[in-house]
C-alpha cells in the first residue's frame, strides 16, 4: 500500500525512482507520479501502471538530480489524475505522503481561508500547502513545524525549489526508511525500494525527521534534537523476480510453498524456546496465556494457533482481529504472550494493537512475520521469521502456510516450556513437520482436477464455504481468496451453524465448498452434508483419501492424498488456493493485483 522513494544525487536519478517504484508494485496500488527539480519543480502522473508511468518518463526525456516518486492507493478521493501524487504547493513544495492525516479538514478550511486552492480531494494535499505557509528559507524548520500540527499517521518526503538539492522526509506511523549511497542519498518506505541502488539502510523511529543531501543524512528525534541510527546492511537483490513458467505470481507462490516451508523449517532441529529469541527461554515458562493480534489472513493464521496452542501447550488464548482491539475496553493480562503476525510486519492496525497492548503492560511480545527488518520485528522482544521469501500476489498463499508452521512450532515449545510435551510427542511432531513439504507437493498435484472446477465456478456469483473445529479458519481463508481475487462473495460458517441460518441461501445456485478432513469431526459434517444436499445445494468436497465420503450426484469430491492430523490444516488450505486462482483466472480478473486491494496495509 502506497509506496515512497526519494533521492539527492548528482546524476539523473529519474531511473532510480522509477525501478523504485516497480520494485513496490507489488504493495498494491491505484495510481502513481514522479516529481524532479529541472526547470523549477516538474512532475509526471499516471493512474495506470509504473510500466506506463516509466514509458511516459522516457517520451519526456525527463530528468533531474533530486527527486520524489509515489503509488497511490486511494484512501480521500478516487484514483484520477489530480489526486495522484505528489502534489504540488505553488510550484514551490513538492510531496508524496502515505497514510493518513486525521485533521486535514479543519487545516483545509485554515489554508483556503488564508487563500490556498486545493487541487485535489486528498488529504495529502493539506500537508503541500502547510508546509509551504510555513516555509521561510529552511526546509527542514518547516517539515518540523508542519508534522507538530499534524493528528495520524504520515510517511512523508519533501523537496523544495528554493533548495534543489535537499529532500526532507518524516514519519510517525507510517514506515521510512533513508538509504545511503556515494555522493548520493536516498528515501524509501521500504528498504525493498533501493535495492540493487544501496545496501545501507538506516531505520527511521517514530517521529524522526531525516535531512537528506548528496553530502550525507542527519536525523532529528522527535524533540527536534540531532541524533543517530543505526546503518544495517540489509540484502537485497537487483535481480527481477521473474515469472518462470507461472501465469501469475500467485500461482508462482502456490506452488512454492513446499521449498518456503522446508526453509522456515531449516533451523529446526529441536522444540527449543531459541527458534523464538533469547528473551524466549524465560519468557516462555512464565507465560500463563496467549493473545494473538492480526488482519485479514494473518488473523485466520491465529485462529488455527487458538486450536493448537489449547489442545498441545494447554494455555488459554484469544484471537483479536488488531483492527478492533484497541478501540475496546479489555483485561490486561501482563503473564500473557502478545503475538503479533503479519507478512510484511508493517501491517499499521497491526501495530497500533501492539503498541496498546504493550501500553498496559504486557511486555511479552512476539513477532511472527516474513520480513526481518520490519517495524513490527524491532518493536517485539521475541520474534520467528517465517522464510517465505519475496510474496508478490496481493492475496497471501505460501506466507500463511509458513505462518502456520511458525504458530505450530509455537504451541510445541510451549508446551515443552510448561512439561506438556513429552520426548515421544515432540520426537513425532518434527518427523511431521519434515514430512509437511512433500505432503504439500502431493496436493499441489491435484491442480488438474481444481481447474475442471474452477469452470463451473466461474459463473457463480456466490459461494459458500464448511469447515468445522481446527479446519473452520481453514474455510473462512478460503472464502477470503476467493473474493478477494475473483469478486465471488463467498462467505465461511462453521457447518454446524448451517441449521442456525446460513441454510436459508442454500439452493442449486450456490455452490458449497467443505472442507472434509478424516478427524473427530467428520460424521457430524457429514450430516451437515446431508442438510445441504436435502435443500439441493451442490458440494465440492475437499476430503482426507480415507473419509468414505464417495461423489454422486450433486456431490464432487477431490480426495488429498493423506490426513495430516494437527498440521491437515496446512495441506487442506493449498487446494482453496488453487480453487480461487483458477477461478479467477477463467473469470479474466487481476489476479496478482485485485481492484481496490494492498498488499502491505499501512494506514488504519
Amino acid at each position: 500500500m502506497c509506496g515512497i522513494v526519494g533521492a539527492v544525487a548528482s546524476r539523473n536519478i529519474v531511473p532510480v525512482l522509477v525501478e523504485g517504484l516497480r520494485r513496490l508494485e507489488y504493495r498494491g496500488y491505484d495510481s502513481c507520479g514522479v516529481a524532479v527539480h529541472r526547470h523549477g519543480l516538474e512532475r509526471t502522473r499516471s493512474t495506470s501502471r509504473v510500466a506506463d508511468l516509466a514509458a511516459q518518463v522516457d517520451t519526456d526525456h525527463f530528468e533531474g538530480t533530486t527527486g520524489i516518486s509515489h503509488t497511490r492507493w486511494a484512501t480521500h478521493g478516487a484514483p484520477v489524475t489530480t489526486n495522484a501524487h505528489p502534489h504540488f504547493s505553488r510550484a514551490e513544495i513538492a510531496v508524496v505522503h502515505n497514510g493518513i492525516i486525521e485533521n486535514y479538514e479543519e487545516l483545509r478550511a485554515e489554508l483556503k481561508k488564508a487563500g490556498y486552492q486545493f487541487d485535489s480531494e486528498t488529504d495529502t494535499e493539506v500537508i503541500a500547502h502547510l508546509i509551504h505557509q510555513l516555509y521561510k528559507g529552511d526546509l527542514l524548520a518547516a517539515v518540523q513545524a508542519a508534522i507538530a500540527r499534524f493528528h495520524g499517521a504520515y510517511a512523508i518526503a519533501v523537496f523544495a525549489k528554493a533548495e534543489p538539492h535537499r529532500v526532507i522526509g518524516a514519519r510517525f506511523g507510517s514506515p521510512l526508511v533513508a538509504g545511503l549511497g556515494d555522493g548520493e542519498n536516498f528515501l524509501a518506505s521500504d528498504a525493498m525500494a533501493l535495492a540493487g541502488t544501496t545496501d545501507r539502510i538506516l531505520y527511521l523511529e517514530e517521529g524522526d525527521v531525516a535531512d537528506v543531501t548528496r553530502e550525507g543524512i542527519t536525523v532529528y528525534d522527535r524533540t527536534g534534537a540531532k541524533t543517530t541510527r543505526e546503518v544495517r546492511i540489509v540484502a537485497g537483490t537487483s535481480d527481477t523476480i521473474e515469472l518462470g513458467p507461472y501465469r501469475h505470481f500467485m500461482q508462482k507462490e502456490i506452488f512454492e510453498q513446499p521449498r518456503a516451508i522446508s526453509d522456515t523449517l531449516e533451523p529446526v532441529g529441536a522444540i527449543d524456546p531459541v527458534l523464538f529469541g533469547d528473551a524466549a527461554e524465560t519468557a516462555f515458562p512464565a507465560v500463563d496465556g496467549v493473545l494473538i493480534l492480526a488482519c485479514g489472513t494473518s488473523y485466520y493464521a491465529g485462529c488455527v494457533a487458538k486450536f493448537w496452542l489449547e489442545s498441545i501447550a494447554k494455555i488459554p488464548c484469544s484471537v483479536e482481529i488488531a483492527s478492533e482491539y484497541r478501540y475496546r475496553t479489555s483485561v490486561p493480562n501482563p503473564k500473557a504472550l502478545v503475538v503479533v503476525i503479519s507478512q510484511s510486519g508493517e501491517t499499521a492496525d497491526t501495530m497500533a494493537a501492539l503498541k496498546h497492548a504493550k501500553s498496559l503492560g504486557m511486555q511479552h511480545t512476539l513477532a511472527v512475520c516474513n520480513v526481518a527488518t520490519s517495524a513490527m520485528v524491532r518493536e517485539t522482544a521475541m520474534q520467528f521469521l517465517t522464510r517465505a521469501g519475496a510474496e508478490i500476489g496481493v492475496a497471501s498463499t505460501k506466507a500463511f502456510t509458513t505462518q502456520l508452521v511458525g504458530l505450530y512450532l509455537l504451541a510445541l515449545t510451549l508446551a515443552k516450556a510448561k512439561g506438556r510435551l513429552s520426548s515421544d510427542q515432540e520426537h513425532d511432531a518434527i518427523r511431521a513437520l519434515r514430512h509437511l513439504p512433500a505432503a504439500v507437493g502431493s496436493v499441489l498435484a491435484l491442480e488438474p482436477q481444481i481447474i475442471a472446477w474452477s469452470e463451473s465456478f466461474a459463473k457463480r456469483e456466490n459461494a459458500l464455504f464448511l469447515g468445522r473445529g481446527l479446519h473452520y479458519p481453514i474455510a473462512l481463508e478460503g472464502a477470503l481468496k476467493l473474493k478477494e481475487i475473483s469478486y465471488i462473495h463467498a462467505e465461511a460458517y462453521p457447518a454446524g451453524e448451517l441449521k442456525h441460518g446460513p441454510l436459508a441461501l442454500v439452493t442449486d445456485a450456490m455452490p458449497v465448498v467443505t472442507v472434509a478432513p478424516n478427524d473427530t469431526l467428520v460424521e457430524k459434517l457429514k450430516s451437515n452434508m446431508m442438510e445441504v444436499r436435502a435443500r439441493g445445494g451442490e458440494l465440492y468436497v475437499f476430503a482426507d483419501a480415507d473419509t468414505h465420503i464417495q461423489a454422486s450426484e450433486g456431490v464432487h469430491v477431490v480426495r488429498l492424498p493423506e490426513h495430516y492430523g494437527e498440521l491437515s490444516p496446512i495441506l487442506h488450505v493449498v487446494p482453496l488456493q488453487l480453487l480461487a486462482y483458477h477461478t479467477a483466472v477463467a473469470r479474466g480478473t487481476d489476479v496478482d493485483k485485485p481492484r481496490n486491494l494492498a498488499k502491505s496495509v499501512t494506514v488504519e
